[in-house]
């Protein structure tokens, strides 16, 4: 009797833990992991160049090429190569965090993040001057040859001019 109880109890166990690993792998399989960064920015009108400055955070200014006509800015984005990560309540039409940052225990990402700790959008034309964003990440279609900015803080444009 008690063999056959604890034999029970085994199964409830390893049913409730494969359970838990099924679920977490389909949490995980809902995003697509990011594709490899592309060197630099595209050439002339092939493609949308996309910067983004982690000085912020102690790093550089990354410059990759999405390539092709990404339909909006959150391609164009995913497609240069850089992993994003929305907020809970809003997923990825706000973007929280770019390859990692900020880190879960200074931005939790369950709403939006405050005014002065946020990643701000930007665009420009070749060699011309940042633009803020007026539509979100869903909403703008970048052009092929055109800049894609991103920066974290206030509402500063990226470091570098658009290249």
């Amino acid at each position: 009797m008690v063999v056959s109880h604890l034999r029970t109890t085994v199964r409830t166990r390893v049913a409730g833990l494969l359970a838990a690993a099924v679920a977490g792998i389909a949490l995980t399989a809902v995003e697509p992991a990011p594709q490899a960064a592309h060197a630099d920015a595209c050439d002339g009108t092939s493609g949308v160049t996309v910067v983004v400055d982690f000085t912020a955070f102690g790093g550089d200014v990354e410059v990759a090429c999405a390539p092709g006509d990404p339909d909006t800015g959150l391609a164009a984005l995913q497609d240069a190569g850089f992993a994003v990560e929305g907020t809970l309540r809003w997923g990825l039409a706000f973007v929280c965090r770019l390859d990692g940052l900020p880190a879960p225990d200074v931005e939790p990402c369950i709403d939006t993040p405050q005014a002065t700790g946020y990643w701000s959008y930007w665009h420009a034309a070749s060699g011309g001057d940042w633009e803020y964003s007026d539509k979100g990440v869903l909403n703008y279609d970048p052009a092929p040859g055109s800049i894609e900015g991103w920066s974290f803080g206030g509402s500063t444009p990226p470091s570098i001019p658009a290249p």
